[in-house]
């Protein structure tokens, strides 16, 4: 019978209605919280099997954590124990039973079953306990996520962006929503992703910065989390078509605070990520020593500073370029903690970046740079707050001066010193996760090549 409008709604709260989960029980069973045997009633998915005689063992996981489920022949009904023997994998069940401690079980925790139904049986499942390349899993994406590791990569994804808002929060930072298209560029040229906005060119985003500027002139502190596109014909293991971002931006700000505020962002994440997904570092086998030694202040020294210690090296390094992933790697190969490289050549960096007062061929800005080969996770710096030199530098660069008035406008209108960056969030969980490739710290991978699933 179809619901009407005007009927009520059930009694009680969708809380107080849920059936408990894997990670609730867990809790419950937690020595020293509760005695054991905890009864509930699980729905969720079968993700694997083992027999032996009269008793199964099966591999259950309902989206809060895996635990193993025990199926006795003499504890159950004889169709509930035929269901449990020859469910295929990946259906989804519906498992009642009783909840116990068990160190030998995969999680700590084991179900003893009562009963065990069939709620959907699924196709015979295409990703098997067999090794699989790596482009028939991304072909099977939306189901590699299911397994165990893609699991607790999302978990510690979740971890890593509930942290960053967790403690910009703390630091009283208002969260505002920039455009994904936009009239202008924000990075440079070269790397924009056009499209048609009805009868005009837009293009999508490259980041939310400029936006995110005039937000801060309201508020003064913001930030910003959301996709950006960069059309870079790259196929390293460090790059993504389409990948998220965190921007703050801080009005009355220079670069001193700006890297503060980075180094307290990035220490506040990896304390949550150590503190909260111990056990998904567990599973991704991803040593936690050296997270567990990063800690503020991290060293800092000046471009030219490393362009010096990137000669004693010899890795090739030509100053004046922008450093290569050999190089970011020669650069952290000695250090326990991310560096921090300051005043970059204008020329290799954006037409909105602070001049250094004492060498104008030099800007306020900032690489953050992850060690264990992982990289830059973040770039910022102080911005232009003068009007004529911005309208100077936007000239020097051939960007169009109609598409970026409303941008000067923010400097003809209570200017004032204001810095940022951008932390690139599939980068940060790769690091944090122990990954080789960025491909599998989001979602749905957007590559060169791949546009689907």
């Amino acid at each position: 019978m179809t619901r009407q409008p005007t009927d009520p709604a059930p009694a009680g709260s969708w809380k107080e209605r849920r059936l408990p989960t894997i990670a609730s029980l867990h809790r419950k069973l937690a020595p020293g919280t509760a005695t054991e045997g905890a009864p509930g009633t699980l729905r969720g998915w079968l993700a694997g099997r083992r027999s032996s005689g009269k008793l199964l063992f099966l591999n259950f996981r309902d989206g809060s954590g895996f635990a193993q489920v025990v199926v006795a022949k003499a504890a159950v009904a004889p169709e509930a124990f035929e269901n449990a023997r020859h469910c295929p994998l990946e259906s989804a069940v519906e498992v009642v039973g009783a909840a116990f401690l068990e160190p030998r079980a995969p999680g700590g925790m084991e179900i003893r079953a009562s009963d065990f139904r069939v709620l959907h049986a699924a196709d015979p499942y295409p990703i098997t306990p067999k090794e699989h390349g790596a482009s028939f899993l991304l072909d099977h994406r939306h189901l590699w996520l299911r397994s165990r590791k893609q699991h607790a990569l999302l978990r510690i994804r979740d971890e890593v962006l509930y942290s960053f808002r967790e403690y910009l929060r703390e630091q009283e930072f208002v969260n505002a929503d920039t455009p994904i298209f936009t009239p202008n560029a924000c990075e440079g040229t070269t790397t924009l992703f056009e499209t048609r906005y009805f009868d005009r060119q837009a293009y999508l985003s490259q980041s939310g910065q400029l936006y995110n500027e005039a937000v801060a002139m309201s508020v003064g502190r913001t930030y910003c989390l959301g996709p950006t596109f960069r059309a870079e014909k790259s196929k390293t293991r460090r790059h993504l078509i389409e990948f998220w971002m965190l921007e703050p931006e801080v009005a009355f700000a220079e670069l001193p605070d700006i890297i503060d505020l980075a180094e307290g962002l990035i220490c506040h994440a990896v304390s949550r990520v150590l503190e909260n997904r111990a056990a998904e570092l567990e599973i991704l086998e991803r040593d936690p020593g050296p997270l567990r030694r990063i800690q503020a202040p991290f060293p800092r020294v000046t471009y030219d500073e490393a362009a010096g210690i990137l000669a004693r090296k010899g890795t090739g390094f030509k100053p004046g370029e922008d450093f290569g992933a050999q190089d970011e790697t020669a650069l952290t190969e000695d250090l326990d903690r991310p560096l921090c490289v300051t005043h970059f050549p204008a020329a290799i960096k954006a037409f909105y970046m602070e001049p250094d007062a004492d060498r104008p061929d030099r800007v306020l800005c900032l690489d953050i740079i992850a060690p264990e080969g992982y990289g830059e996770v973040v770039g910022g710096g102080q911005r232009i707050h003068d009007q004529e030199l911005l309208r100077r530098r936007v000239k020097e660069h051939g960007l169009p001066e109609d598409a970026f008035e409303w941008y000067l406008d923010l400097r003809r209108y209570g200017t004032t010193p204001h810095s940022g960056f951008g932390l690139g969030i599939e980068r940060f969980v790769a690091w944090m996760s122990g990954l080789s490739h960025l491909r599998e710290a989001i979602p749905f991978p957007r590559t060169l090549y791949r546009l689907a699933p």
